[in-house]
């Protein structure tokens, strides 16, 4: 019988063969199985879907013309990634880390200059990737990586969710194994203590599919008939609550309720259950008298945790046609 794995390297062999040809046709077939991934990479390195846009278009033209130098050891894939990785440690020489409100000092003044993580549209995952791979991009697992330097993050991200070998990571990082060993046990010290103790994907698989749409279902309510009573009863006691890029941020129930009775609730609302990151989100809408419409307030993304909501996260500036939310609601 025949190797799947020894058809698949023949048919790249003649794919890279083709491309150094010059066939840019070839070039395609060869990465585009594999530009989800890159992308989910550059945005766990980055903490941007538009920065990781830009890594990822730079990584496909530097490939396209290195590829006459590129030497076939059965997978194009370790090459893809080493030019990746060394594209966002360039992005990263040139600007700081990317954050959550909840990450920095409640002191931090309005006019503050920051660069503020962005969700990850839920139409970009690979459905194909691994568990782990998912449960990577959640909002808790790529703010703690912004905290790392740029080699730890990769060191981290090759080795623990992308399955790469130490030797796979040493090469591409122009290093040792014994530093990329390093590296990871220096990542994964500063990791975890930020990490929470279940997964998204975890609580809600805990939950149950019935239980989280339920949630969804009555938060959203709640929200549309200004009920503030049911919005605090849902949320866990040290729940957190933040609009980036506002830098305020809010935690416990007295205090998200007083903030939420201060303005939000004057308003009325939409809510449209939608994902990002992989958790339960929601596209919100406001209305606005003078459109006669209900327009973008933000998207917010949910933190469950079993005993309630535990942090949501509202992205004023989110792209909601990049999340496939309509650009308004009817009244």
């Amino acid at each position: 019988m025949c190797d799947d794995r020894s058809v698949d390297s023949s048919i790249d062999a003649a794919l890279v063969s083709a491309t150094q040809s010059g066939d840019s046709d070839a070039f395609a077939v060869l990465v585009g199985p594999l530009q989800r991934e890159l992308h989910a990479y550059c945005y766990r390195m980055l903490g941007s879907v538009h920065d990781a846009d830009d890594a990822l278009q730079d990584t496909l033209v530097r490939a396209w013309r290195a590829f006459g130098r590129f030497e076939f050891r059965g997978s194009v894939r370790p090459w893809l990634y080493r030019i990746a990785t060394n594209r966002c440690l360039s992005i990263l020489d040139q600007r700081g880390r990317r954050a959550l409100p909840v990450d920095l000092d409640r002191s931090v003044g309005s006019d503050a200059q920051i660069d503020w993580l962005e969700p990850y549209p839920a139409d970009r995952l690979d459905p194909g990737q691994r568990l782990v791979a998912r449960e990577s991009i959640e909002l808790a697992f790529v703010a703690a990586v912004q905290r790392l330097t740029g080699t730890q993050r990769a060191v981290l991200l090759l080795r623990e969710v992308l399955g790469f070998t130490s030797r796979e990571v040493a090469d591409q990082l122009d290093t040792t194994v014994a530093a990329v060993n390093s590296g990871l046990q220096r990542a994964r010290a500063a990791l975890d203590p930020a990490l929470p103790a279940a997964t998204q994907r975890v609580t809600t698989r805990q939950m149950g599919e019935a239980a989280v749409l339920e949630l969804a279902r009555r938060y959203a309510q709640a929200w549309e008939a200004a009920d503030i009573d049911t919005i605090v009863s849902m949320l866990t006691n040290d729940a957190r609550y933040s609009m980036p890029p506002v830098p305020t941020w809010f935690v416990g129930r007295q205090e998200i309720r007083d903030f939420l009775l201060s303005g939000p609730l004057a308003c009325g609302w939409r809510f449209v259950t939608t994902e990002a990151n992989g958790q339960l989100a929601f596209g919100t809408y406001r209305w606005d008298s003078a459109a006669a419409a209900y327009r973008p307030g933000g998207l917010d993304v949910l933190t469950l945790r079993r005993d309630g909501i535990a942090e949501v996260v509202s992205f004023l500036e989110a792209d909601f046609a990049a999340h496939g939310l309509p650009p308004s609601l009817p009244a």
